[in-house]
Formats: structure tokens, C-alpha cells, sequence
């Protein structure tokens, strides 16, 4: 789609407790245990109204969420506020084809932060220190290990749109029109003459000439031209994406890698 490249927004943390998914909402999380139910739940409860394959892919996001906090032992509000946490920062990720792990990391470290120090009305204490470390691995381990296939998924591709303009140069469709309109004045010329002269009307008119044979546009060289040098420049640059993307792929591991470092040290 046309348009500016949205740039990563300054965002807020705030408390998330009963955010999207209501007290009733987690007593029909709790009492299901299938899978699909889950899904179908969760699908209704955080609007995932979207289509596949991205719905699939959101709704598995989620549904991970909730086994990891039962496999934990979290309570109703520890899972609804993890579900919107989780939901935010996916948000976050997905607001711009840029890259932002940075950005969406500590966003959602702040989050976490929101809900692990008693501060009201700005935070509470819902979740143990030794319990945000475990959630913040589970996080490097699952979503942010396969951070840019979110973004793949999730963002527009960013496309580079090129277009000529050529000052001092008449317009193509101008050309062709001047010389149809020529063409028909010739033809109608002849039918005048040979109506004065007493003989019938040509109700047939012969087509006129192909103009494709015979290109009259000043351009035609120059789009040769162009066309080449476009060719070879198209090629030059899709060399420089792929090392681009190459180099991208290196520094989202690396980036990656600090984040796990840096949080190991912080244990």
C-alpha cells in the first residue's frame, strides 16, 4: 500500500489487570481444556479477528501463554494480565516494518515492571521478581526468538516505487492522440472531396494504419535506454537487499544475543 514507513511510537506501560480478558472470561479459560475451545475462546475474548495465516499464528501465540502460566501455577489475575502484556508488545512489534527489538523489549520489561512493584495507582505487585524472570525467559526463548518471522507475518512488505519524468519532452499519450486525430482528419478530407465530386459516401473506413510498426514517439530511444540501465541497476541492487537482509539477520542476532546476556546478568 502507498504511504509513509510508520515509525516505532513512544509508548506508555500502565497496569493491565482485567485489560482484555474479564473475570469471567478466565473462569471459561480455566474450566477448558481443549485446545480448539481454547482457541475459539481467546479468538472472541482478545479480538483476533483476522485472517489466516496470521490468525493461526496470533491465536498460537496466546494459547502458549495460558499453558505456560498453568504450567506455572499463575492465578486468574496473573493470566489476564500476562495475556494483555503479551498482546501489547505484539502490538508494539507489529505498529511498524521497522526494526524495533530494542524497543519492544524494554516495553515490555517496563509492563512486567508495572505489574511487580506495589506503587498504585501506576503499578502493583502481581507477579514475584522470581516470577518475572521466568516470564522474561520464556519470552526470549518464544517470541523474541522468532522475532523477525513476527514481523514478516504481521508488517506490509516495504516497497520501492520508481517513476520518470522528463522535462522538455513531449508526452507519449499526447503524440499518439495528435497522431490519430491527423490520421482522421486526412480520411475525412478524402470523403469530403469524393462527395463533391458527385459520388457516393464510403460507408466502410479502412483501419488505420498499425501505429505499432512505426513508433513516433521522440521517447521511444530513450525508454530503450532507460530500460537497460534500469535492468542493470534492478540487479546491482538486488545483490546490495541481499546483503542487506544478510547483515539484518546478523544484527537481529546479535541483538538477541545481548538481550540474553544482559538479562542472565541482571539474575
Amino acid at each position: 500500500m502507498p504511504g509513509k514507513i510508520k515509525e516505532p511510537q513512544t509508548l506508555n506501560p500502565k497496569v493491565l489487570l482485567w485489560a482484555d480478558v474479564c473475570h469471567n472470561d478466565m473462569k471459561e479459560i480455566d474450566n477448558t481444556k481443549s485446545i480448539p475451545e481454547l482457541e475459539r475462546i481467546l479468538c472472541r475474548v482478545l479480538g483476533v479477528d483476522i485472517p489466516e495465516p496470521r490468525r493461526g499464528v496470533l491465536l498460537e501465540l496466546y494459547v502458549h501463554t495460558v499453558l505456560f502460566c498453568r504450567k506455572n501455577n499463575y492465578n486468574r489475575e496473573q493470566t489476564s494480565a500476562l495475556l494483555s502484556i503479551v498482546k501489547r508488545m505484539h502490538l508494539a512489534n507489529t505498529e511498524t516494518p521497522i526494526n524495533n527489538m530494542d524497543h519492544c523489549f524494554a516495553y515490555c520489561s517496563d509492563l512486567l515492571l508495572c505489574h511487580s512493584v506495589r506503587r498504585p495507582p501506576f503499578s502493583i505487585c502481581l507477579f514475584s521478581s522470581e516470577e518475572v524472570t521466568g516470564i522474561l525467559k520464556h519470552l526470549l526463548n518464544t517470541y523474541f526468538r522468532h522475532y523477525s518471522q513476527y514481523k514478516y507475518i504481521f508488517t506490509p512488505q516495504v516497497r520501492l516505487d520508481l517513476s520518470f519524468t522528463y522535462s522538455g519532452m513531449p508526452d507519449e499519450d499526447s503524440v499518439t492522440e495528435d497522431v490519430v486525430s491527423a490520421a482522421n482528419g486526412e480520411r475525412k478530407k478524402e470523403k469530403e472531396t469524393e462527395t463533391a465530386e458527385g459520388e457516393q459516401p464510403i460507408e466502410a473506413v479502412e483501419p488505420l494504419p498499425e501505429l505499432a510498426k512505426t513508433d513516433p514517439s521522440p521517447k521511444s530511444d530513450l525508454r530503450t535506454i532507460i530500460q537497460q540501465e534500469i535492468r542493470k541497476e534492478i540487479m546491482h541492487m538486488k545483490g546490495q537487499l541481499e546483503q542487506r537482509l544478510k547483515e539484518s539477520t546478523d544484527e537481529l542476532n546479535s541483538v538477541l544475543t545481548s538481550l540474553e546476556t544482559s538479562f542472565h546478568g541482571k539474575k
